[in-house]
């Protein structure tokens, strides 16, 4: 007999997720008085500027509310509550019904629907991308649209293999720890394993960390860095995800892409058992979101035309289900490992304000394109009026 909960079980565990949230938030008075919202603000999008620029920041592991909104995980996440909260609208439930792997969930979120593909296969979506709906419909260069994300696998995320898209219409994908690879000797390899790690799950097969000639010439031409100013700013870091916003923001400096996504990935350290470095990947994770939304304040190209999404790829286990293994992983498929959150900011976005409706995370491309003006023929989602 199956210990699957039914939908209508899912559905009320994931409400009480959602409705937990909340509360924990209105007891640290981090919500205050702010209403939740029902539909769209009126007249909001008379004040949206043209030419709408949006920043995706994913966590490619994800965090679960002990450690987070919970009142004893506050302390972990004090710039997402203290700094982004109070401007954002905050999605409480976002429900991923897709596979539960980092790759394959991300491309879920970056297409609008869920892809069934092997987490840890070389392959690239089989629907459109939102880069590819972008640059389609909006006649956008290759330079406006990119990725920078862990190397697992993710170098095929910034296009499909859907046919009317594709090759030449994606995004471009920037893989940090590849750049470092092939940017240092081999021999001092083992000096940066903590910048170089290119997976926590251990697959049976997970592609080769190797560097080459097009990561190099990237550094180059499209960062505009030396392979010495790299390296040495790389030494000063303690982890991946800081290496990879400090690529972020190299190509906002030299670019400005109008739309740029960002996949953390520090915390996914979870895999390990180390329960410590899981907390240490969330509050680097939380200082890492308020340090790129400053720099998209403070920068002319992106202040008081971006929007900012962040949300986690999925969650993780409970503590209290057999099947599972807490914190450490995300295998059981219950309603604690699905049920997300996502905080949307940005110009004519109510600042302070709760959605406790249930919302898919396949709804993310959508509502990008509508923010942006471009349609999502095939995402499985639907537009999220509040970010509009």
């Amino acid at each position: 007999m199956s210990n699957r909960p039914s939908p209508a079980q899912f559905r009320q565990a994931s409400q009480q997720v959602a409705m937990d949230r909340r509360e924990f938030l209105r007891a640290a008075g981090l919500m205050g008085a702010a209403a939740p919202l029902l539909g769209m603000t009126p007249l909001r999008a008379a004040a949206k500027p043209r030419e709408q620029k949006v920043v995706v920041v994913t966590f490619g592991g994800g965090a679960r509310d002990e450690e987070t909104f919970a009142p004893d995980g506050q302390e972990n996440i004090p710039h997402l509550i203290g700094t982004l909260l109070p401007q954002a609208t905050f999605f409480t439930q976002v429900v991923n019904r897709g596979i539960l792997g980092h790759y394959v969930a991300t491309a879920s979120l970056a297409t609008g629907a869920y892809e069934t593909f092997n987490n840890f296969a070389d392959t690239s979506p089989a629907n459109p991308t939102v880069f590819e709906y972008y640059r389609k419909a909006l006649h956008r260069p290759p330079t406006d649209a990119w990725v920078v994300a862990p190397s697992n696998g993710f170098n095929r995320i910034g296009e499909s293999d859907a046919r009317g898209y594709g090759a030449g219409l994606g995004a471009g994908v920037i893989l940090p720890k590849h750049l470092l690879a092939a940017a240092m000797p081999q021999h001092q390899h083992g000096a940066y394993t903590h910048l170089l790690r290119d997976n926590y799950e251990d697959p049976y097969y997970t592609p080769d960390l190797q560097g080459g000639e097009f990561e190099l010439n990237q550094l180059d031409s499209m960062l505009k860095l030396s392979v010495e100013e790299f390296t040495h700013h790389a030494r000063s870091l303690s982890s991946a995800d800081e290496l990879s916003v400090y690529v972020a923001r190299q190509l906002m400096r030299q670019h400005a892409p109008s739309l740029l996504w960002i996949t953390l990935h520090d915390m996914d350290v979870a895999h390990s058992g180390a329960y410590s470095l899981y907390v240490e990947g969330i509050r680097r994770s939380d200082r890492l979101c308020a340090e790129i939304w400053q720099t998209i304040q403070s920068d002319p190209e992106y202040a008081g035309r971006t929007t900012m999404l962040v949300l986690p790829d999925f969650g993780r286990d409970s503590d209290f289900d057999s099947g599972g293994n807490g914190f450490q992983h995300h295998r059981t498929g219950d309603a604690l490992s699905r049920t997300t959150w996502m905080m949307a900011l940005g110009p004519g976005i109510r600042a302070g304000a709760v959605v406790d409706r249930p919302v898919q995370s396949t709804d993310l491309v959508p509502t990008i394109g509508a923010r942006m003006g471009f349609a999502t023929p095939r995402a499985q989602g639907r537009v999220l009026s509040e970010v509009l």
